[in-house]
């Protein structure tokens, strides 16, 4: 296996995920049509990430190592959420976000029946699980969905955006 990212061979999802960039770019007016011709016969031939990152290299948004849309191939039995420079660790961002949400909103909740419970010097009925239980529920089916079957949408859309 090769030692260094940019000598791995590219797979054909890699030159399409370039091409949709590229197109992307000609649709801003970032490459002229002549551009956009030339980058493209040279994905169709790039044989490894090297090559297809110098064909990215001067777009922006564009970055070839950590958080590329070209990830590096992982040799096998390496955990790819434990990457350096992989902000989120183990836990995509948005499931932490969701879940975060969950819980400032079911706090909010339980602080306000606190309140009127001490106001009225009674307990009132927890109504707060009608915010925190559906709500779980479906964060719950989600979480699993994620780390036990391993359907996270962030892979999914990983070579359709741009």
């Amino acid at each position: 296996m090769a030692e260094r990212r940019k000598d791995l061979r590219a797979a054909d999802v890699d030159r399409q995920f370039v091409a949709e960039r590229l197109k992307a770019a000609l649709d801003e007016g970032r490459l002229s049509l002549g551009e956009y011709d030339d980058r493209l016969k040279e994905t169709y031939a790039a044989r490894t990430y090297g090559d297809l990152d110098l064909i990215l290299k001067d777009l922006p948004g564009f970055h070839p190592v950590a958080g590329s849309q070209l990830d590096p191939v992982v040799p096998a039995g390496d955990d790819p959420d434990e990457r350096p420079g992989r902000p989120e660790g183990r836990h995509p961002r948005w499931l932490i976000g969701v879940w975060s949400a969950w819980l400032v909103a079911v706090s909010v909740n339980v602080v306000i029946w606190a309140l009127v419970s001490i106001s009225d010097r009674e307990l009132a009925t927890f109504w707060p699980m009608w915010v925190a239980g559906p709500w779980g529920a479906v964060l719950l089916a989600a979480t699993f969905l994620v780390k036990v079957l391993g359907n996270n949408p962030d892979n999914q859309k990983r070579y359709r955006d741009s």
